[in-house]
């Protein structure tokens, strides 16, 4: 990966940490210079932890590298190095403690998202906002109606908490194209959790964990594995990759990557059905600016797909300026980087309230909780809308 970046500089143009604060350090060519360096054997030290630190891993420098350089794998390296050579501060030690404890695991994360509510006047702005409002309770999953095609849907860990909906949305609007998805209790966390948390083993457990609950259905044949955050997409599409060396997972975790689907691709391939559903509903549904989260279009690279059925589902999509930059949710980076996410935030909000929507969509509960945080327009996952269209 070192070999082949050619330190154009083209990274720097849609880097959105270097957009801020115009550091080559904290750009993808001058991050690639230190991880280098590391791995030559210079002393490790706080600077270059803090500027690995900010990069959000949006990987929008992968989409506008000319030379195809794979940053986001070199940049698990570098952190990984960096973690062991150079150990944390206590207090840092204690706040990724407990972050990779609560968010993966629903059993501590929904009590604590209850809790949460409760005392938010008295939390810190950084995970104050991470709680939006309760939802109320949505329609319920379709019942089984012996459809032949199945589907495998990721419950995942924050989502099933904070925007139970999304899922049920998806599998009614999958019913009505003939196909059935369900989700695996056994499955959990993606991984991406504790993995971008540099606890790259404990990640590569979680993602072992949801290979031996998928694989039964995998060899009973279904046709994909449905992951409505785009987030959470990226990582299991990625998981071929980071257990390639596993004797035992390797090739059943590529082939897990490869039934990986977002919703929008399965739209997409059954368009010929979708359309007749979106066609007989009323148009003119008025005006909406869809954020593409940074996983759904550089992770996944999946560009324009929701932008048209939103469009055919009768929404006037409003113009986006710098739809490649990223909203600064990253994950837990809105939390351990509260100053740069939020100003990654009060941009993207500039740009996506400029056409002045009535609302505002997206692909991935990360960017909706942090996007909601900051606006005062509603911010809605895209298949809802898809659903609320078609009932």
């Amino acid at each position: 990966i070192l070999r082949k970046c050619v330190h154009c500089g083209f990274c720097t143009a849609t880097c959105p940490t270097y957009q801020l604060l115009g550091d080559e350090l904290d750009g993808p060519r001058g991050r690639i210079y230190l991880i280098k360096q590391v791995l030559e054997g210079k002393a490790v030290t706080e600077k270059t932890r803090t500027h690995l630190d900010r990069c959000l891993t949006c990987r929008s420098c992968e989409t506008t590298c000319p030379s195809g350089v794979k940053y986001s794998h070199l940049l698990d390296v570098g952190r990984a190095v960096v973690e062991e050579k150079l150990p944390r501060r206590l207090s840092d030690r204690l706040t990724r403690a407990l972050l990779k404890t609560v968010l993966p695991n629903p059993a501590l994360f929904a009590p604590a998202v209850a809790a949460g509510r409760l005392i938010k006047p008295f939390l810190p702005s950084s995970l104050a906002d991470k709680l939006p409002p309760t939802q109320p309770d949505g329609r319920p999953w379709p019942k089984p109606a012996g459809h032949s095609r199945r589907m495998l849907a990721l419950a995942g860990c924050v989502q099933s908490s904070l925007a139970p909906n999304i899922n049920a949305a998806t599998a009614r609007v999958l019913d009505r194209l003939g196909i059935e998805l369900f989700e695996e209790t056994k499955a959990g966390c993606c991984g991406a959790v504790r993995f971008h948390l540099n606890d790259q083993a404990a990640g590569k457990n979680d993602m072992r964990r949801n290979i031996d609950a998928w694989w039964p259905h995998v060899e009973a044949g279904i046709e994909a594995i449905v992951v409505t955050a785009s987030g959470c997409g990226v990582q299991v599409r990625d998981y071929g990759h980071l257990l390639s060396d596993d004797a035992k997972y390797g090739e059943k975790a590529a082939k897990v990557s490869a039934l990986c689907r977002d919703p929008s691709e399965i739209l997409a391939d059954e368009k010929n059905s979708l359309l007749p559903l979106l066609a007989a509903r009323p148009k003119a549904r008025g005006k909406l600016a869809f954020h593409s989260p940074c996983t759904l279009q550089h992770g996944l690279k999946v560009r324009g797909v929701i932008e048209e059925v939103l469009s055919i589902a009768g929404y006037e999509l409003t113009p986006v300026a710098d739809g490649h930059l990223c909203c600064g949710s990253a994950g837990t980076y809105s939390v351990l980087q509260p100053e740069l996410a939020g100003r990654l935030r009060e941009n993207k909000l500039a740009a996506l309230n400029a056409g002045g929507p009535a609302l505002v969509a997206t692909a991935n509960i990360g960017c909706l909780t942090h996007l909601q945080a900051g606006s005062v327009l509603p911010v809605r996952h895209w298949i809802e809308l898809i659903d609320e269209v078609i009932e």
